[in-house]
């Protein structure tokens, strides 16, 4: 009988306790690309070196977070002269800015398993809101499939003649499909 009562404090602190958002890491198999143009012909690229820790739960959206840390010396293009272009100067200037972030901290539902990840992207050292609309797919290894687009001129990507829009457009379409593992 005297156990009672401590059962019971401890299934109503159980209870009153705030459920906690998984922690995940990126698993094999995830890829980060993007696609644009250069003088109307599509063309895209990847970045295989990145990193991806999330804290997400559908159903306790106020605790979710998405950090992303983007190694910019990666970049593929299938072709050794764009990738160059793309690392110099005028470009992500790896030089300057190895690497690039994104963080988000707001999440909101748009029903169906999809939702908004409300971020910002820190490029060249410029830091820009940018918006990751996704998919989940929960079970043992969950997975975050989005798109978002990302304005390159407002982080001086494409300096110089590469301003040009009719040369390069300004919206870069970006595409992720992040297949998830259990943080350590």
């Amino acid at each position: 009988m005297r156990a009672l009562p401590t059962l019971l404090l401890a299934g109503l602190l159980a209870i009153a306790a705030p459920a906690r958002a998984a922690d995940y890491v990126q698993a094999p198999g995830s890829t980060l690309a993007f696609a644009t143009q250069y003088q109307g012909e599509t063309f895209t690229g990847r970045f295989p070196g990145f990193a991806v820790h999330l804290r997400f739960d559908p159903a306790h959206l106020a605790q979710a977070r998405l950090e992303v840390t983007i190694p910019l010396a990666g970049v593929g293009t299938d072709n050794d002269e764009r990738d160059d272009t793309l690392k110099g100067a005028d470009f992500f200037d790896i030089a300057r800015f190895p690497e690039a972030r994104y963080t988000a901290t707001r999440f909101r539902s748009l029903g169906a398993g999809r939702y908004v990840a409300e971020g910002t992207l820190t490029l060249r050292g410029i830091e820009k809101p940018v918006a990751l609309t996704f998919t989940w797919t929960p079970g043992a290894q969950p997975v975050l499939a989005g798109k978002a687009t990302v304005k390159r001129l407002q982080f001086g990507v494409g300096g110089g003649d590469w301003a040009d829009t009719s040369l390069i457009p300004d919206d870069v379409a970006v595409s992720t499909r992040v297949v998830l593992q259990p943080a350590d």
